[in-house]
């Protein structure tokens, strides 16, 4: 299973390796281990300008998904989950403010991000934003016993 990671920020090294085997835990966990995912490590000036190029948002997020799993040629590559985008400096300040570590954070953010490429949705339906809110919780007990 090939998981791509870009590592484009410089406030933390070393990620890419906890990253990818976090990745593979969790792809492993929702059954499809052989999916291909890229992941992108960014700072907040380059999240900002995905959030707004994309998203139409402005400022800073701290995980952006781009699926490729829809659309008209989502058939060509089906094992092709998508993107996704963490800002490290986001995910930092989150950590501070909900007085969790920085690693339980971006985990949380990359299994958010994960989820997004499978169809999952906070944003339209309360129903759907549970459920998404337990399958985070029951991954990152996967990921907490893999690491």
């Amino acid at each position: 299973m090939p998981v791509l990671i870009d590592n484009r920020q410089n406030r933390k090294t070393g990620l890419q390796k906890k990253t990818d085997q976090a990745a593979k835990a969790i792809l492993s966990a929702l059954g499809c281990p052989d999916a291909q995912l890229s992941i992108l490590l960014v700072d907040d000036p380059q999240i900002t300008v995905l959030n707004r190029q994309y998203l139409d948002r402005t400022g800073p997020t701290n995980v952006i998904a781009f699926p490729m799993q829809e659309g008209p040629f989502s058939d060509i590559t089906p094992d092709l989950l998508g993107d996704v985008v963490i800002s490290v400096e986001t995910s930092d300040r989150e950590a501070l403010g909900a007085n969790i570590s920085s690693e339980e954070r971006f985990l949380e953010l990359l299994i958010h991000g994960i989820l997004h490429l499978l169809g999952y949705d906070h944003e339209t339906d309360e129903a759907e934003a549970v459920k998404m809110e337990e399958k985070t919780r029951e991954l990152m007990a996967v990921v907490g016993s893999a690491g």
